[in-house]
């Protein structure tokens, strides 16, 4: 069981925008938890991204605002500089991981233990999951690789996210989950970037539907990904 309970949800967004803060009001609002990797290297910097013929901002908070803007929540690693991480040596995997991984644990002050993998595509291998768990300090590694299905696994190096955030199957997902009442431990897991909610009109609306939906109830327990996986 996770935290004594059979279901268990869990949300892990990615880039550390300033596009956060706006979500984490949302999830604390609804007693939800996150994890949030982080790429150390790129805090402070101010960018944007054309997404869905539509400009995003792609700003990053400073260094010394990490600490109590994610206070609540779990921080995680995402590399230094968010490279294509099959195209690296060996030594720069570990780098981008590790150095990242160091650097959020000093920002945040606790150990941080977890990542997702950086860019989209097939954006790890079994070469790459292999150098984290034995030359860094990361306990699991989220993929991008959606599965639609809340089943355990066993892998924590090549985890598969249960869907994205702005899936048009999330809350329908969400209400099987809800009614079902599972023989073994069940984890919907949900992925995505806050600035994506920026995207397409109506997003963070439609986002909250599904916070509220599934949250407050007393058969789920509501975790970082830290938590869930008790690592």
């Amino acid at each position: 069981m996770i935290g004594g309970k059979k279901k268990a949800v869990t949300f892990s967004f990615d880039d550390g925008d300033t596009q956060d803060q706006r979500l984490i009001a949302l999830l604390n609002k609804y007693g939800l938890k996150c994890t949030f990797n982080l790429n150390s290297e790129l805090l402070g910097k101010a960018m944007s991204l054309i997404r869905e013929d539509r400009t995003v901002a792609h700003v990053k908070p400073r260094a010394e605002e990490i600490r109590a803007i994610y206070e609540g929540h779990e921080v995680a690693a995402h590399t230094l500089t968010h490279p294509f991480l099959p195209n690296q040596t060996d030594e720069e995997v570990i780098r981008q991981v590790e150095c990242d991984r160091q650097n959020l644990s000093e920002l945040v002050g606790y150990e941080v233990v977890g990542m997702a993998y950086p860019c989209g595509g097939q954006n790890h291998n079994e070469r790459v999951a292999r150098l984290i768990a034995e030359n860094t300090g990361i306990k699991y590694a989220r993929t991008i690789v959606s599965t639609e299905s809340t089943a355990p696994q066993s892998d924590l190096y090549r985890f598969h996210p249960t869907c994205h955030a702005m899936w048009d199957g999330l809350v329908p997902l969400a209400k099987a989950f809800l009614e079902n009442d599972p023989k073994e431990d069940t984890l919907l897991y949900v992925w995505g970037h806050s600035f994506e909610f920026d995207m397409r009109p109506g997003a963070w609306e439609q986002f909250e539907v599904f916070c509220k939906l599934i949250g407050g109830r007393d058969d789920v327990f509501y975790g970082t990904n830290r938590e869930c996986f008790g690592v």
